[in-house]
Formats: C-alpha cells, sequence, structure tokens
C-alpha cells in the first residue's frame, strides 16, 4: 500500500441526480485548497466541525453553486487530516464542475476506499472497523446494519484486544519459564498456562462458529423452495414477496430454472430461491431445472419444502426420498403443508407420517399460499430458522471470509499449543504456536498484514469512501 499526502477529493454521495451531493476533500492543503474556490467565511479560520454556507466559485468569478461545507481539522476527522465536506445541489453537471474546478485548484481523485485506507493508516479505524464501513454501506437489512454497526464501533475489535492481550501473557509466561529453565523457581504452573489457552481457544472458536450465520445475514439467508410439481411452490414465492415473480400454472414443469427474489421480513433478509418441480421427467430441458433445484437445495441454509396437502403418505414417502437425502444436518428444514383450504381433514394424517421421517429440528406449517392462511406463522419460523433473532445485543458476530479464515488459523494454533502443554512439550515449542495465534488475530485488525490484502480489501470500497 502506497500513502501519499497529497490532498484527495471524491464525490462521497451515490453516483446521479439527488437533492444533494457531497464532496470530500482529504489531505494537508485540504481546508486552504477549498478555501481558493469558495466565496463566503474563510474556512482557513474557521474552527473544526462547523459548517459554513457560502458559494463556490470558478477561476473566472462565476458562481458554480450555493454550497455548506463543513470543516474537520486532523486529527478529528474520519480520515485523520484535515477534511473539508461540500454539501451542493446533486444536479449532475454540478457535481462534475466541482470536482473538475477541485482538480484544476491541486487536489487529486481519490482511488476506491482512498478516504477508508488513509483513515486506517493515520490510525482512525483498524482493518476490522475499516471493512465494517464498507459493511454498514452494503446492508440491505436491519439484522445486517445492527452487525456492521456493532463491528464499525470497534465491538469485534475490543474483544481481538481481550485476545491479544491474553495471549500475550500466555507468551510472557513461557518466555520467563525459558530464561528460568535452570533455576528453582515456577512463574506459572503448566495448569495455568493450560487454563489460558483453553480460555483463548474458546473464544477463537466459538467467534468461528458464528461465521455461518453472520454470512447468511449479511448477504440475505438462502432459502431455497423446493418440492413436486404443482404443490404450489410458485404460489408460495408470489405469496411472500407480495408480487406476481413466478409463473404459476396447472400445467406440471412450467417452472423449469430456478428463480431467485429477496426480501426482508422483520429485520432479516431473505433470498428465496424458487425450483424445479421434483419429479421423473423425460423432458431434457426439465431434467437440467432439476438438477439446478438440487444444487440450490444442499447450498441453502433453509430447505422450504412444500407439499400438497392431498397427496397420500405413499406418495409423501416417494416425495421424501427425493427432497431429504440432499438435506444436510446444518440445514433447518421447514414443511409447508399447502392447500389446507382444500385438502384440511388430511393434514394430520400427513404431520404424523412426517414427524416419522423428519430429521431432528423440522418444522411443520399447514399453510394456504392462495390464501394466505398461517403465512405469518411459516414468516416467524423462517426468522426463527434464520438464526437472527438468537443475537443478544452487543454480541459479535463474524461475517466476513477473511475473518473466519484468520480465526480458524488461530484456533488451530492455540489448539497445537494445548496439545504441547498437555504432552509436556518444551516451551519453545509452545510458545512458537502462540506467535503463530497472535500472528493470525492480527491480521484481521491489520497489526499484521500485507501490501496485497489491503490492496484487495480497499479495492472493493467505492471511489468516496
Amino acid at each position: 500500500m502506497i500513502m501519499t499526502d497529497d490532498t484527495i477529493c471524491a464525490i462521497s454521495t451515490p453516483a446521479g441526480v439527488g437533492g444533494i451531493a457531497v464532496a470530500r476533500v482529504s489531505g494537508k492543503d485540504a481546508i486552504s485548497l477549498v478555501d481558493k474556490v469558495w466565496k463566503g467565511k474563510s474556512l482557513s479560520k474557521a474552527d473544526t466541525h462547523t459548517a459554513h454556507l457560502g458559494t463556490i466559485v470558478d477561476e473566472n468569478g462565476e458562481a458554480i453553486d450555493q454550497a455548506v461545507a463543513t470543516v474537520f481539522h486532523n486529527p478529528r476527522s474520519f480520515t485523520g487530516e484535515d477534511v473539508v465536506e461540500i454539501a451542493v445541489h446533486g444536479s449532475r453537471w454540478v457535481q462534475r464542475e466541482l470536482i473538475n474546478l477541485l482538480v484544476r485548484t491541486g487536489c487529486r481523485i481519490a482511488d476506491a476506499g482512498e478516504f477508508t485506507r488513509r483513515a486506517f493508516a493515520n490510525g482512525r479505524l483498524d482493518l476490522a472497523e475499516a471493512e465494517a464501513v464498507a459493511d454498514v454501506i452494503a446492508s440491505s437489512s436491519r439484522a445486517a446494519h445492527r452487525i456492521a454497526m456493532s463491528q464499525m464501533r470497534g465491538d469485534f475489535s475490543r474483544r481481538l484486544t481481550d485476545l491479544h492481550d491474553r495471549l500475550l501473557e500466555l507468551a510472557s509466561l513461557l518466555e520467563l519459564e525459558l530464561d528460568f529453565s535452570e533455576e528453582d523457581v515456577e512463574f506459572a504452573s503448566r495448569q495455568k498456562l493450560l487454563a489460558i489457552a483453553q480460555e483463548i481457544h474458546s473464544v477463537v472458536t466459538r467467534l468461528a462458529s458464528t461465521f455461518a450465520t453472520g454470512a447468511a445475514i449479511k448477504d440475505g439467508v438462502p432459502v431455497a423452495i423446493v418440492g413436486e410439481t404443482n404443490a404450489g411452490k410458485s404460489t408460495l414465492l408470489n405469496r411472500l414477496l407480495h408480487e406476481e415473480r413466478a409463473i404459476v400454472s396447472d400445467i406440471h414443469g412450467t417452472t423449469r430454472d430456478v428463480i431467485e427474489d429477496t426480501i426482508e421480513i422483520g429485520d432479516t433478509l431473505f433470498r428465496f430461491i424458487d425450483t424445479a418441480g421434483l419429479r421423473e421427467t423425460t423432458d431434457v430441458i426439465e431434467s437440467l431445472g432439476i438438477e439446478r433445484t438440487i444444487s440450490k437445495l444442499t447450498d441453502a441454509r433453509i430447505v422450504l419444502w412444500v407439499i400438497d396437502s392431498a397427496i397420500s403418505v405413499e406418495q409423501l414417502n416417494t416425495v421424501a426420498q427425493r427432497v431429504l437425502p440432499h438435506t444436510s444436518d446444518d440445514q433447518t428444514i421447514i414443511v409447508a403443508l399447502n392447500k389446507i383450504d382444500i385438502n384440511a381433514t388430511n393434514v394430520d394424517t400427513l404431520q404424523s407420517a412426517l414427524k416419522d421421517i423428519l430429521p431432528q429440528g423440522a418444522v411443520i406449517v399447514p399453510i394456504s399460499a392462495q390464501r394466505g392462511d398461517e403465512i405469518d406463522a411459516l414468516q416467524q419460523h423462517l426468522i426463527n430458522a434464520s438464526g437472527s433473532a438468537d443475537i443478544a445485543p452487543g454480541e459479535v458476530m463474524v461475517t466476513n471470509a477473511r475473518h473466519y479464515q484468520a480465526l480458524t488459523r488461530a484456533g488451530e494454533s492455540i489448539s497445537r499449543a494445548i496439545d504441547g502443554i498437555n504432552m509436556g512439550i518444551s516451551g519453545d515449542f509452545i510458545a512458537q504456536d502462540v506467535r503463530e495465534t497472535l500472528h493470525h488475530l492480527g491480521e484481521i485488525t491489520g497489526t499484521i498484514t500485507t501490501h496485497d490484502i489491503l490492496g484487495e480489501i480497499f479495492s472493493r470500497f467505492c471511489i468516496g469512501k
């Protein structure tokens, strides 16, 4: 990562026309450069964290737009440098002319993520907090936003700092053991070392275990809607989405490809996947759709199995052989017994039969997708299965694959340290595993990192951030 001390600028609001657009300028000359195009109170004399009304003027003194400039002095700004944020009207022409004027005055257009990268380089954010900025911007549900805000506030980083301190304690005790190995002095028993290492291992593995739920909430919990043809899968999808997204027909095999759409239920974003009906067929195109159904089924976090309540127990067992072998223990199965408005008398019989073949934790919900009966109950079961309702206030969730990978490696290295302590291995070998654990955790916050990793992380940011 190459850091420069020049002054950068960019539009920080979304591209396009809006009521207001905000240009951000950051660097050692930010205030003085903006002052050159500013008509109003001198920004160079303005106090930090103050907003001022004025006019943006070009080199010929011609007004471009009335604006509000907000001044932030270093180090009390987002980037840790002098920053000016200029709010103008959202005209594309005004935005373009403002940036061109700033460049002619001496600014440089910022690279993607450069403002946040400077905040990281200047110690305003650690790397985990910087990545959370992008997650806050991209959050598409209340649950995802809550997790990202927690990380941006530093909740995750503070947990890692606690682990870092415990690891340093463990490392220092091991070093003392090595330094005074020939003396009749015991600074810490092996049992104390073991207790510290096991505590660290417990926290690391618990954090890593939250990744599956955290990533699903961040990206949208994937729900595969599966079942036989004409069970009502497309009707249910349309009911959940509140729109006619999928074609509904009495003709078997109408849905031949995967249809995906998202909707927020409660605080959680769900990614619904309507799939081709599972049945025996000689149709080549329909067979390809069924193959994709099986693929999506195995990838889903929740399997929403739609069953026509008119089928017999014998037919149910046949259908189950097409669905259940493709599910796994880490998935939640929700059975929607559909069309209860037509076949209510058969529901109890099917529920009893299902209880004998479904895995533990599966849920059965009698519904009518056509009329909307018990759809609220089904949605509540979806929320429960997503895991979002189980997140306690202040609980840290891991949503970033890079963080998960680092935590997994940290768990492996501290696990080796525990094995070494139990086997009575020399402290210098155990200390190496402790140092590796520190290294992997340091990769998350950026205390230990590489230029390539930083470049990849910040390249995913938008230009104005």
